[in-house]
């Protein structure tokens, strides 16, 4: 068999079912020779954030994988690895590649090269022979430590060269380790005795799936939990305890108990530091239990640490407590729930009027009320665009479920969260996978509506359409305004049933409901919808910390 072949082959036996793939690229048509159905999009930045979308709803336990042209699909995909690298996505990506007597020659692009600084690692097929093996690393390295993408390159000499030895492939299992005894009893010792904990759970509760040992864990010591976005649904914003999401916005509890706090227990967070992601506060004592090494000490100077795999170590911290504490842990003498419901209440009640409000243009609040009112969130995955989608939804909207919300925002382009929610479709075609974008990411990302619509992805797509482009517009030249209106336009409805959606302009409050249904009918029978919300322009968000 020649090479290509031989990827193929260890593709299926790693259970990849489908590939993300934008022509030319030899390798689509081996793969589709063993049932790997390709999926094209419209753009390969697009084709990497569905590979990204599908590899989180799966936790890594299968990844998505994007294969891509030599030179200009391989630069064409480079925003898309970037953000995937920056949010911990582990993606397998198989660019074609020169021959290898025709390497380092300039101005060719070198694949290997350009993506060393947004990969765990990246690398060339410099042997057919070494096929078995080097896929076999990149394996290892996407199911095991920090996630991350991971780049091979398949020269196309080597594609096409025959493999003569046995074509011998174990699937790569993968190893998870516990933390040092020592630190987790030192960590709770230290979090028993504070008197106003917090934990903040990050994503490798997800990737771990560990929301039912943190749900244990939390209600034993009565803990209140507040999550990052990237963690958000790692742990269910209805339960007693739970605090919601803390980032560039977020609630009014995360803001009492993060001003209050003696001692923060982070899990499953790198602790990242950026506009994305709320702050820690000073002078205040951090653990923090993490997979990956490189992010002890990262950002934020930390007093205890246990490296492992988030499910393993709260399984650890429990049985700790129960030693040190007894089995009924520690009481919620602090009233916490109570603290926690009222704050709540006072929240709800603060914003209630923008969420039913009948204002025209309407409030992109009101459009978040009526989507959870008519979907609920038990069967939903929602994901946002960059911008005010992500300000305005990610503090409100109140997962129950792990993966019920996309969370996403250490990079921030323009347009990503639609790849994702296709790529969650695939992943989960039994749930309503929902995307709220602005108009602006709708002019970046846009044209991939039609790649739902031709693989019978049935996804639905809201753009509030207020027409500022999250006000970058206010940041345009006082000279370029003389010829660029402020306020950008477009029927977008028009554009989405032109590309094979369903679609409908939504303008006024009480026609929010219908169109939600009849989008979710048509997503029931495989076709992608779109809504287009005329919204106005919305700058209240709750920005409490930047």
């Amino acid at each position: 068999m020649i090479g290509d072949e031989l990827i193929a082959k260890i593709l299926k036996q790693e259970n990849v079912e489908w590939i993300g793939a934008y022509p030319y690229h030899s390798l689509i048509d081996e793969a589709a020779k063993l049932d790997i159905k390709p999926i094209i999009p419209r753009q390969e930045r697009a084709g990497v954030n569905i590979a990204d979308g599908f590899s989180r709803i799966n936790n890594g336990k299968k990844i998505g994988v994007f294969v891509m042209q030599r030179g200009p699909g391989a630069e064409n995909a480079f925003s898309g690895v970037a953000q995937a690298f920056s949010d911990a996505v582990p993606i397998l990506l198989l660019p074609g590649g020169h021959e290898r007597d025709k390497t380092q020659r300039s101005p060719e692009f070198d694949s290997v090269e350009h993506f060393k600084g947004i990969t765990k690692w990246s690398a060339n097929i410099n042997m057919v022979e070494r096929i078995p093996e080097l896929l076999g690393k990149a394996f290892s390295l996407l199911k095991h430590g920090r996630p991350g993408p991971v780049l091979l390159e398949i020269p196309q000499d080597v594609a096409n060269e025959e493999f003569q030895g046995p074509s011998k492939y174990t699937p790569v299992s993968s190893h998870l380790s516990s933390a040092d005894p020592d630190s987790i009893k030192d960590i709770i010792k230290a979090l028993m005795n504070s008197k106003n904990p917090v934990i903040n759970a990050g994503q490798g509760i997800l990737y771990a799936e560990a929301t039912k040992e943190l749900i244990e864990f939390s209600e034993l010591t009565n803990i209140p939990v507040m999550t990052t976005l990237a963690g958000k649904s790692a742990f269910p914003e209805n339960h007693p305890l739970a605090l919601g999401t803390a980032a560039r916005t977020g609630t009014k509890m995360c803001d009492y108990f993060l001003k209050n706090t003696d001692f923060i227990l982070g899990i499953g967070t790198s602790f990242t530091k950026g506009n994305f992601q709320a702050p820690m506060p000073d002078n205040v004592p951090i653990a923090q239990s993490t997979n990956c090494n490189d992010d002890i000490n990262k950002d934020y100077r930390i007093d205890l640490g246990a490296i492992g795999d988030s499910k393993l170590v709260l399984k650890q911290m429990i049985e700790e407590v129960k030693i040190q504490f007894g089995k009924s842990g520690r009481q919620d003498t602090n009233q916490v729930k109570n603290k926690i419901k009222k704050l709540k209440d006072e929240f709800i009640s603060e914003w209630l009027p923008h969420f039913t409000s009948d204002e025209l243009p309407m409030s992109p609040y009101r459009v978040f009320h009526e989507l959870a009112k008519t979907l609920g969130s038990a069967n939903v995955i929602i994901t946002h665009d960059s911008g005010y989608p992500r300000d305005q939804l990610s503090p409100f909207w109140q997962p129950t479920n792990p993966r019920g919300y996309i969370g996403w925002g250490k990079s921030t382009q323009l347009g990503y969260g639609l790849g994702l929610a296709i790529g969650a479709k695939i992943a989960a075609p039994e749930k309503h996978v929902v995307n709220i974008m602005g108009d602006a990411s709708f002019g970046m990302a846009g044209m991939d509506i039609e790649t739902a619509t031709r693989c019978e992805i049935g996804t639905l797509t809201i753009i509030l359409n207020n027409g500022v482009m999250t006000h970058y517009s206010d940041h345009m030249p006082v000279a370029t305004k003389k010829w660029d209106s402020n306020k950008f336009s477009g029927n977008y409805s028009k554009v989405a049933e032109g590309l094979g959606a369903f679609s409908k302009r939504v303008e006024t409050p009480n026609q929010i409901s219908e169109a939600i249904n009849l989008a979710i009918q048509a997503n029931s029978q495989g076709q992608p919808a779109v809504l287009e919300m005329i919204t106005k322009e919305e700058d209240n968000v709750p920005n409490y910390w930047f």
